[in-house]
């Protein structure tokens, strides 16, 4: 390695002039990256060298990697490798980790209209809804995004057996609270129920119903309500001659060799006395005279 010794700088100011041990000179241009290497500023060096290596500023790289892309997306569209890029992207990728961990101990804002009453966080709510679905919060894949107008997307990636996507919500850093932003962020904190879960709970509903039918026919009691219409129809088959207890001498045929002058002696019914009304409220027979016809002698 030559040394080379300071001789002055150019007319123009842009250059140095250097000599060497055996009087050749050199020039050498002052650019930004030689002002911050004389200020000790090594941090600028490599963000200079960048620059000269990417069509893209690291200010441009952090913007976009805290907007969502990936490494690989920013280094492809800077024209370098995901190595040049890292030192930038490090620092933003922790960035977005912990927005998305604060979000989850925040407030989640009920909808509009929502007559609910407590707080609840949005860590609390994803975990009491997938221990109904034998699921674990922690199974989750969490991020952070920041929109164009400042405010941060956290997204919730999961898989359940009954349904798999990605929650998004809005996080309000300065109140500290989120909101959801589709129906799988609603179904993931229990504010949604699909259909393939209310179909099931329809189910559940109607053996538990099929069940106490069953328990009452076998206990000779008779149901009540919604349940005792399911048995309607199969209790309409029945006809009047499976009753054991009704009177069949009215059902015998006649004798065809009796006499056709033998006539049976029919008692005369009794007539009922008409029942005088009364002003005000009317009289009710009472139980003897329904039975028996009878009335007042």
């Amino acid at each position: 390695m030559a040394h080379l010794d300071l001789a002055g700088v150019s007319a123009d100011g842009r250059r140095l002039l250097l000599v060497g041990r055996q009087g050749e000179e050199f020039t050498l241009e002052i650019s930004p990256a030689l002002r911050a290497a004389l200020r000790g500023e090594t941090t600028r060096i490599g963000q200079l060298e960048i620059q000269m290596t990417s069509t893209l500023r690291p200010r441009e790289i952090q913007t976009r990697i805290r907007a969502g892309e990936t490494p690989e997306e920013v280094a492809a569209a800077a024209q370098t490798t995901v190595e040049a890029i890292m030192p930038f992207v490090g620092p933003v990728l922790g960035e977005r980790e912990h927005v998305a961990e604060r979000a989850q101990k925040s407030s989640l804002r009920r909808p509009t209209g929502d007559a609910g009453s407590g707080t609840r966080l949005l860590r609390d709510a994803v975990s009491t809804h997938l221990s109904t679905q034998q699921a674990k919060a922690d199974d989750i894949s969490w991020d952070a995004f920041r929109r164009d107008d400042g405010r941060w997307e956290i997204a919730g990636t999961f898989e359940t057996a009954h349904r798999s996507g990605t929650a998004r919500f809005t996080y309000d850093v300065p109140g500290n609270y989120v909101t959801t932003d589709n129906d799988d962020a609603r179904w993931l904190v229990g504010d949604l129920v699909d259909e393939m879960t209310e179909a099931q709970q329809l189910d559940d509903l109607q053996q538990a119903r099929q069940r106490r039918l069953a328990a009452a026919i076998s206990s000779d009691e008779l149901p009540l309500g919604d349940d005792a219409l399911d048995l309607v129809g199969g209790e309409a088959a029945l006809t009047t001659h499976d009753d054991p207890l009704r009177d069949t001498s009215a059902d015998v045929a006649p004798d065809p060799a009796a006499a056709p002058d033998e006539t049976v002696p029919v008692e005369a019914p009794h007539h009922r006395r008409p029942v005088a009304k009364k002003r005000g409220r009317a009289s009710v027979p009472s139980w003897d005279e329904i039975m028996f016809g009878g009335g007042d002698q």
